[in-house]
């Protein structure tokens, strides 16, 4: 019996099966911890997915943002303990991702700021979608904010993608945050005008307007001689949505309703004089 068991080929034979049960066992934990680990991985990003979905104050793109990355995350430490079955050193493969994800961080470093401004704007919510803002020297209105850019329409309804980077490092004048604006004119008059019935005019004027405001009350006062005219400097509210196409019909009507009541709205002349040649 025991010649049999230590016959130099008997003994391969074990060696042999011992291989392969050691690597089929290894094999079969790997196959267990993936889908283990898959199956966690998707749960978690499904959890997280849904709790934006229940609550309509949380942002979908942030939350399916914040959804991928722990996905990843579980995905990567389900590799590792894959690997570990196998008798890798697990702690030489970490400081190797860590070393070319510095370098990868090098190499990408304004598409990683872009991503974290793009985090940021998702995260506070100083623009949204629809809003009428002004970003990086650009106005216009915000279609899409992704991770990387603001995609916005121009007054002209031309795309304008602006990175995050600079969304999130400039200055924000955001147009929609408030329901109403205030519209401010400057009207100037002449010396000669009646300043009185010149105030009542445009006052009248504006106020007959349906969209203008009555509260906060308007303000119609005369605030500069200039060189050749009296200034009157105006200000009344109205919503938002209106603000521009209002501004514009005042300035005409206002003025049209100066030349009909007789006040002169100067404006600067030169005379040329044209000596004669003896």
């Amino acid at each position: 019996m025991s010649t049999e068991i230590w016959d130099g080929k008997t003994f391969s034979d074990l060696l042999t099966l011992e291989f392969v049960a050691s690597a089929a066992g290894s094999v079969l934990g790997a196959i267990v911890i993936l889908i283990v680990g898959w199956s966690l991985a998707a749960w978690a990003q499904g959890r997280i997915i849904k709790v934006s979905r229940r609550n309509k104050h949380l942002d979908d793109m942030l939350f399916d943002f914040l959804a991928s990355i722990v996905r990843y995350v579980i995905m990567g430490f389900t590799v590792l303990f894959v690997l570990n079955t196998f008798g890798v050193q697990t702690t030489s493969v970490v400081a190797i991702i860590g070393a070319a994800g510095l370098a990868i961080g090098l190499a990408l470093q304004g598409t990683l700021s872009n991503v974290a401004a793009g985090v940021m704007l998702i995260l506070f919510r100083p623009i949204k979608i629809g809003d009428f803002v002004e970003v990086a020297g650009k106005m216009g209105t915000v279609k899409e904010i992704s991770l990387n850019f603001t995609e916005m329409a121009d007054m002209s309804n031309v795309q304008v993608i602006v990175p995050n980077a600079e969304v999130w490092g400039n200055i924000i004048t955001n147009y929609s945050t408030n329901n109403i604006r205030r519209a401010e004119w400057t009207f100037g008059v002449g010396y000669g005008a009646n300043l009185k019935e010149a105030e009542n005019i445009i006052r009248d004027t504006i106020m007959a307007d349906p969209r203008s405001h009555n509260s906060p009350e308007p303000f119609v006062q005369v605030t500069n001689l200039g060189d050749s005219s009296v200034d009157f400097l105006v200000r009344v509210w109205c919503d938002a949505s209106v603000y521009f196409g209002y501004r514009a019909d005042m300035t005409r009507q206002v003025k049209e309703a100066l030349d009909a009541g007789g006040i002169d709205i100067p404006f600067p002349t030169r005379t040329m004089i044209h000596a004669q040649a003896d």
